[in-house]
């Protein structure tokens, strides 16, 4: 699973490549996505994230790999425990809870420093327009005053 959180238009290349150097899954300008796969070899499967489209903007990637176990061939009913599968459910469903407080606690944290940068913006925005604000009132009264002297010609 893998998303870009920052950068651009938060699109990016993806690669998965097994140990045989064959391409399992490719995928372009993709902003997010999940994919499964079985590993049919042993050996080094390889992820590849590229940022080829735009060179200029640095993103950010949050990707997570869960490694399974192979289903099991036994389909007898004597052999399965029941509760051992409600476990293994069970735990699947905790991890992939977990996986998602962790994908939230990123987003929050990405949010939060979006939310602090544009309080600074509005801050700072807010006291350019008082000072703007302030030096127009003191041009107006002091052009009003000049405006009404009375001058003498001699």
């Amino acid at each position: 699973m893998f998303e870009t959180s920052e950068g651009g238009f938060l699109d990016i290349d993806v690669k998965i490549v097994g140990p045989d150097g064959d391409i399992i899954y490719q995928g372009e300008r993709e902003s997010s996505g999940k994919y499964t796969f079985s590993a049919h070899k042993a050996g080094i499967y390889t992820y590849c994230f590229s940022n080829q489209m735009s060179t200029m903007t640095p993103k950010v990637v949050m990707f997570n790999m869960e490694i399974g176990e192979a289903p099991s061939a036994d389909k007898e009913e004597g052999d399965h425990n029941k509760m051992e599968t409600m476990i293994k459910e069970l735990t699947t469903a905790l991890t992939g809870v977990k996986h998602e407080q962790e994908y939230m606690t990123v987003r929050d944290r990405i949010h939060h420093g979006i939310n602090e940068a544009t309080n600074s913006r509005v801050v700072l925005w807010s006291i350019f327009e008082a000072v703007v604000l302030i030096t127009m009132t003191i041009g107006q009264v002091y052009y009003l005053k000049r405006f009404f002297e009375v001058r003498r010609v001699v």
